[in-house]
């Protein structure tokens, strides 16, 4: 991925960077593929506002990732790279032997026209997705399942890739995008390569307007209210002390632990990301 900058004819475009979308090759998605996004505009079933900042934003139509990759031993082809406005990842088209059509995660360096494979029979190359205990070590792979048949639920997004530490049986250690290093179950699925899109985190909206067109509403910083409306609010001029940085119903924001005490995968974290 590439971005590009704008000449300034307005304050909004002085520093805006977006993505030139050279790698997108889809002109349309495939309807039968997407489903329609109902948003709620951060309001629970008796309308108030149970998850603040949220609200508005353009219609989206979200693309159903096959993240199970269920169609094993039969060979792909990449029909097109596609654009989900629903996540910062690409995806890649695949056309199987059989005319069946799905969406997956498109890792870096995968084109239109390549040949992907599922299930264990798979090489370990770009695009593939087969069992832990088959990839070899060293190598980098996203899309991975916690647990088997469970579909896949980490390294899901642009950028993101997980490295094979090592193996002791039917376990291996993976270290993560945050430095953590844990074990998984070497029949969980995962794909070989990283995530493509990879400059997504360098991509810069450069006005307000482009952030409400993603459903984000504007936040007021807490010591700028009145005491009525946060505990962080009043005092006399610009102040910022007093009070601890909380949330509007008095919860600590800093410091304190919110990881269970006791959680069951407590034992298969082998080092800590912090």
């Amino acid at each position: 991925m590439a971005l590009k900058t704008y000449k300034p004819r307005s304050q909004g475009m002085r520093f805006r960077q977006s993505a030139t979308f050279e790698e997108i090759t889809e002109k349309r998605p495939v309807k039968r593929l997407t489903k329609a996004v109902r948003k709620t505009a951060g309001r629970d079933n008796q309308g108030h506002i149970s998850t603040r900042h949220h609200g508005g934003g353009a219609k989206q139509r979200m693309r159903i990732v096959d993240f199970k990759r269920v169609k094993q031993g039969v060979e792909a082809t990449v029909k097109d790279i596609a654009y989900d406005p629903t996540r910062s990842a690409y995806l890649a088209l695949l056309e199987y032997t059989d005319g069946e059509l799905s969406y997956v995660l498109a890792p870096e360096g995968l084109k239109p026209g390549m040949k992907v494979m599922n299930g264990p029979t798979a090489e370990a190359t770009v695009g593939n997705c087969l069992p832990l205990a088959q990839i070899p070590l060293g190598m980098f792979v996203h899309a991975i399942e916690l647990v088997p048949g469970q579909g896949a639920k980490v390294g899901r997004s642009a950028g993101n890739s997980c490295q094979i530490m090592a193996r002791d049986g039917n376990v291996v250690t993976l270290k993560m995008p945050s430095g953590e290093v844990r074990m998984f179950d070497g029949r969980c699925l995962a794909c070989v390569g990283s995530v493509g899109n990879k400059d997504w985190g360098s991509i810069k909206l450069g006005k307000a307007g482009r952030k409400r067109y993603l459903g984000i509403r504007p936040t007021v910083r807490g010591v700028a209210m009145n005491p009525v409306d946060h505990p962080m609010g009043g005092g006399e001029g610009r102040t910022s002390g007093g009070s601890h940085p909380r949330s509007p119903w008095g919860q600590l924001a800093k410091g304190g632990k919110t990881r269970a005490k006791r959680k069951a995968s407590d034992k298969i974290i082998v080092k800590r990301r912090k």
